[in-house]
């Protein structure tokens, strides 16, 4: 399903002014607070009606300024999770999922059955909204929103309330949903371990405006977009399939185009796809090749381009046959060791900084 967005409003000082489209899948909306993305999201599902542009799905328009079009929110057919779950108190799991029934014609695309078996809320079918975790009132949430049967689902930082462990449980069941439910999902999201796991595409925001979109593993890689991603956080996304697992030292080869990463933890099978994020801050460079080191993961690339930030350190691209993958190293270094494009180089990885956070399942 194709979702196309134009949208433009002034909202008191702030105007927003965002343009992106995506092709199904998990569209990730990133940015700090104050970007925009809930903005736009409120556009999407109806709940906030800009002054220009334009809204569709699959071509068909929900919202066009120019043509006089706005459909209403409750016929959308958009499911929206909230960050916080916004469950009806008085009644049970149970009666809060078929609360979104109300609000389907016909027997639905998906049963409650499966619902209760995809989110794991068999066992919480009878109790009541204050008798459940923070995470458990997430799950019932999309598990409402699902059984309304939308066409499309938003879901808006539905972790920022949640501890790190309830953050990973629910992760889990979001990478499900995306996995066995056919439908599209616009996360907002400003961490990038959520969005380097679950997303399809990333739209990068800041104040306001839609700087650039596409592929996870190509936008992040983009230079310019580099003080937008996060000065500490930011780095590359790199695809690649899992070659062999070491049980005994418990690593993981991962194999791409541009060579091979070891990685410890890797909960995936031999032969199935990951992305991984690596930080630009846990690169090193060197000219000539280590020997004797810890470092498992060594390289070869060659310079491409750098960042133009001011300050002591400089982002260094590095292109690995053909893989981008980022490097943050102080100015001194780039003298010392003449880096400069074209200059052959070896990227340096320690393994444990691939943690488990760093690797999604394609």
């Amino acid at each position: 399903m194709r979702l196309e967005v134009s949208v433009g409003k002034r909202l008191g000082a702030f105007a927003l002014d965002a343009a992106f489209a995506s092709d199904g899948g998990v569209t990730a909306l990133f940015g700090r607070s104050g970007s925009g993305k809930t903005s736009v999201l409120n556009a999407i599902a109806g709940l906030l009606r800009p002054e220009r542009g334009r809204i569709a799905l699959d071509g068909e328009p929900m919202f066009d300024a120019a043509a006089g079009v706005n459909i209403a929110a409750h016929r959308r057919r958009i499911g929206y999770v909230f960050q916080e779950g916004r469950l009806l108190p008085h009644l049970t799991v149970r009666q809060n999922l078929l609360f979104g029934r109300r609000f389907v014609r016909g027997p639905g695309a998906v049963a409650l059955d499966k619902v209760t078996e995809l989110l794991g809320l068999a066992a919480l079918l009878e109790r009541r909204p204050h008798d459940l975790s923070g995470g458990e009132k997430q799950r019932v949430a999309i598990g409402r929103a699902l059984l309304a049967d939308p066409r499309l689902l938003l879901m808006d930082e539905p972790l920022a309330a949640l501890d790190a462990p309830r953050k990973s449980e629910i992760l889990y069941y979001i990478e499900r949903l995306r996995d066995e439910v056919n439908v599209p999902i616009v996360y907002v999201s400003h961490s990038l371990d959520e969005v380097v796991r679950l997303a399809d595409t990333i739209v990068v925001m800041s104040e306001g405006r839609a700087l650039d979109s596409g592929p996870v593993d190509e936008t992040m890689g983009r230079m310019e977009l580099r003080p937008y991603l996060g000065r500490f956080e930011g780095g590359a996304v790199i695809e690649a399939r899992v070659g062999e697992q070491d049980l005994e030292m418990g690593l993981a080869r991962l194999d791409f185009p541009g060579g091979a990463l070891y990685a410890p933890d890797v909960d995936a099978l031999i032969g199935e796809r990951v992305r991984v994020r690596i930080r630009a801050r846990d690169v090193s460079l060197a000219t000539v090749r280590p020997q004797a080191i810890s470092m498992l993961n060594i390289l070869p690339g060659t310079v491409s381009a750098f960042g133009e930030e001011a300050g002591a350190s400089v982002d260094v691209q590095i292109n690995l046959a053909g893989t981008i993958l980022l490097a943050r190293v102080t100015r001194k270094s780039v003298t010392a060791l003449g880096l400069a494009p074209g200059r052959p180089v070896y990227a340096l990885i320690k393994a444990v900084a691939i943690d488990r956070h760093s690797v999604g399942w394609v």
